[in-house]
């Protein structure tokens, strides 16, 4: 399981987005709607190296929620220059940044080098052309290739953010998003299912039933089958899910604050259920940091095995991997 990476997180709503996605309201994602001041930097890092938690050699800060590479470039030096202070006192392993693939090109990078940026995550969402357009994205599938190549060239390195359920979407298009991202070897990969939020052209196209979100059961199904092919190609997902969202902003969609677990769960369900064969009462053995994705939230996996005829209770086995499955008639 793949989510070790740790942000100190610096919100950058809106700036130097030139266009507006369907899906996107960024002010009830991050609850800001202001830009951040170099004083906010400094803030954030020293309330993140204060925390009894804190590991400076897994810690990144990072600049997310608009176009970072798009901003006013005296304002974007500004706060690399204060985000870099904290790198060379290695109180921080580097910086990380989140900008769109047709915002990227040699100057910025060279200018991004400068100034200690480590990691580079673009906003792909989807590497169907189709999907982008319907969704106003602004730039093709062909934009992200060029722009994930690039920053591997200057040895940054790259993050990739997917998203599933979007407009004119399906499963058979993230599947084969998911396989053309892991073709570009990137360090890192985000999955967001989509979530309809309002006064977003999403909403207005769910509010006129041409749009249907997906439900939480078949987002969390196809997440954690993307989630297995990112592993197994060893490539860290470091977020699966929305990290948080305004109540009143919910309209419609998959939104769980648990829904990495939620994944997680799937997966060792449906691991169970092709170990169990005959109908009868087992104990499911995992690793013990697997016990409760294994039982499930309220018992939900439990109870689905026990409606299929598998009575089966979970106990710890240290030996075993994050997905095994050792059973056990009892």
């Amino acid at each position: 399981m793949s989510l070790t990476h740790a942000n100190i997180s610096i919100f950058v709503p809106h700036v130097g987005c030139h266009n507006m996605c369907s899906f996107c309201n960024q002010r009830y994602i991050t609850g800001k709607n202001t830009a951040p001041r170099t004083q906010d930097v400094i803030d954030a890092v020293n309330i993140a190296i204060n925390s009894s938690r804190y590991d400076p050699s897994n810690t990144e800060i990072a600049f997310f929620g608009g176009s970072f590479t798009a901003i006013n470039r005296n304002y974007m030096i500004d706060l690399l220059k204060t985000a870099h202070s904290f790198v060379e006192k290695n109180l921080v392993s580097g910086i990380r940044i989140s900008t769109r693939p047709d915002a990227v090109d040699d100057e910025i990078l060279t200018l991004l080098k400068k100034y200690g940026v480590t990691s580079i995550e673009l906003g792909a969402q989807s590497l169907n052309d189709t999907v982008l357009k319907s969704n106003n994205r602004g730039h093709t599938a062909s934009d992200v290739i060029n722009a994930s190549n690039l920053i591997k060239q200057y040895g940054f390195n790259l993050g990739l953010q997917m998203m599933t359920g979007l407009y004119n979407d399906c499963d058979e298009y993230a599947v084969a998003t998911a396989h053309e991202i892991i073709k570009l070897k990137p360090q890192t990969v985000r999955i967001y299912p989509t979530i309809v939020l309002k006064n977003t052209d999403l909403a207005a196209l769910y509010i006129d039933n041409i749009y249907k979100p997906q439900t939480l059961e078949t987002a969390t199904e196809l997440c954690s089958k993307l989630l297995l092919m990112f592993e197994k190609e060893n490539i860290k997902v470091i977020r699966l899910g929305l990290h948080s969202i305004e109540k009143d902003s919910y309209i419609a969609g998959p939104w769980h604050p648990a829904f990495s677990e939620l994944c997680y769960s799937k997966i060792l369900l449906n691991n169970a259920k092709q170990l169990l064969t005959e109908k009868g009462s087992y104990i499911l053995y995992v690793n013990p940091s697997s016990i409760s994705k294994m039982i499930g939230q309220h018992k939900e996996n439990i109870n689905a095995l026990k409606i299929l005829g598998f009575d089966c209770v979970v106990k710890s086995d240290a030996l075993l991997s994050d997905y095994e499955i050792k059973v056990e008639r009892r």
